[in-house]
């Protein structure tokens, strides 16, 4: 398997493990919440992004570099925003049309969304329908979500995503040297999403019989969780290693 250059990018949801409680209703909600925010960062993500795998509450997405090299400057700044757009307005309509008092329902506005991004040598198997990424640099990415970035959201990048922006967000972005356990200093630079999204609209409220039945489709999907027929697995990373 030869290596290909690829923008790596991996959207991660925060704020999550705060608000759970453990008992069943609550985790098997918060799972819910947590799948249809990543099914709304996949949709936001398409098509030029493709998903590799989902990682517990983050979705791990992939782009093959074009043999020129050459990335649209505004690709990789307007995914982030459409990603960051999207799950915010998900996570508000989830909010304020639940009818959920558990833990994990009222919370879902609380969260948060965060990306790192990172291009290098990837070698792509495909195994059945799925294709797999390995090699150093995926593992680099994933050690980027232990960072030190000072702001709650923001897109993460390393030099050569940094090099893809167009200005004037190039010049906006702060640098941040990053300590990676294995690779020692790593340059970087981050964008905090919130000062580069243009603000949201506040989310509409649906009619009360449309709030019963999502009430209803949700206790219906949760159910078998809170029985204990199913065991809930949100919150487990599978991270590459060394």
């Amino acid at each position: 398997m030869a290596d290909q250059s690829t923008l790596l990018l991996i959207a991660d949801i925060a704020g999550y493990t705060r608000f759970m409680k453990f008992h069943n209703a609550s985790l098997a909600h918060a799972q819910e919440i947590v799948g249809r925010l990543l099914e709304t960062v996949i949709d936001a993500a398409a098509p030029a992004l493709r998903l590799a795998k989902l990682e517990g509450d983050a979705a791990f997405f992939y782009m093959p570099v074009p043999k020129s090299g050459v990335v649209d400057p505004a690709l990789i700044a307007g995914h982030a925003a459409a990603i960051y757009r999207a799950f915010h307005a998900r996570a508000a309509d989830l909010r304020v049309n639940t009818l959920c008092p558990c833990d994990g329902c009222q919370q879902a506005g609380n969260l948060k969304i965060k990306l790192v991004g990172h291009v290098g040598g990837v070698a792509m198997q495909k195994v059945k329908q799925l294709t797999e990424l390995a090699g150093v640099d995926v593992i680099v990415v994933h050690r980027m979500l232990k960072n030190n970035v000072p702001v709650p959201e923001y897109l993460l990048m390393t030099k050569p995503v940094h090099a893809m922006l167009a200005s004037p967000l190039r010049e906006r972005a702060a640098a941040l040297d990053l300590e990676l356990d294995d690779f020692g200093t790593t340059p970087a630079y981050y964008l905090d999403l919130a000062e580069c999204t243009d603000a949201l609209p506040p989310p509409r409220k649906m009619s009360p019989v449309r709030r019963l039945a999502r009430h209803l489709s949700l206790g219906l999907r949760t159910l078998p969780y809170e029985l204990g027929l199913r065991k809930s697995c949100v919150g487990f990373r599978n991270v590459p290693d060394a």
